[in-house]
């Protein structure tokens, strides 16, 4: 992809400031996130598959998990990013906004047929909303 680096934002450590269309677009490529969330008052990070859906990040898992439980109506923090060490090229982007639970038979029927296979063994018929509120993300160029 040809950049014009006259158009772009630089943040005070040099890197390219994402757009939010550009935010989502990379999010969209990514198969791994990293959840962060609020467990027994600390700070906790989970890796998770996931998948954005009309401009949503779904996450899939068990209804009984700690997750689950640590994210309803809760404010997340959500992370994915890519990095080519040989390149020493990537990106990074963030997005923090409220975890809602899918409850509605039809948006879980909708949810259940996204491309969202989860990794873990076990059942995960829980679907995670994440709507981002703030996003945020940067690209390093050489």
């Amino acid at each position: 992809m040809k950049v014009d680096s006259a158009s772009l934002k630089v943040d005070s450590a040099g890197l390219h400031v994402l757009s939010r269309q550009e935010c989502m677009r990379l999010l969209s490529t990514a198969p791994i996130g990293r959840i962060v969330f609020t467990d027994r008052a600390l700070p906790a990070v989970q890796p998770v598959n996931f998948c954005l859906h009309h401009g949503d990040i779904v996450i899939r898992t068990n209804a009984g998990s700690k997750l689950a439980a640590a994210t309803r109506h809760a404010v997340v923090a959500f992370e994915a990013d890519d990095f080519d060490l040989r390149t020493r090229t990537g990106w990074s982007v963030t997005a923090v906004g409220r975890a809602r639970a899918a409850s509605d038979p039809d948006e879980i029927t909708r949810l259940a047929a996204l491309p969202l296979t989860p990794w873990a063994p076990g059942q995960r018929d829980h679907y995670i909303i994440v709507t981002a509120e703030q996003l945020s993300g940067r690209r390093l160029h050489r």
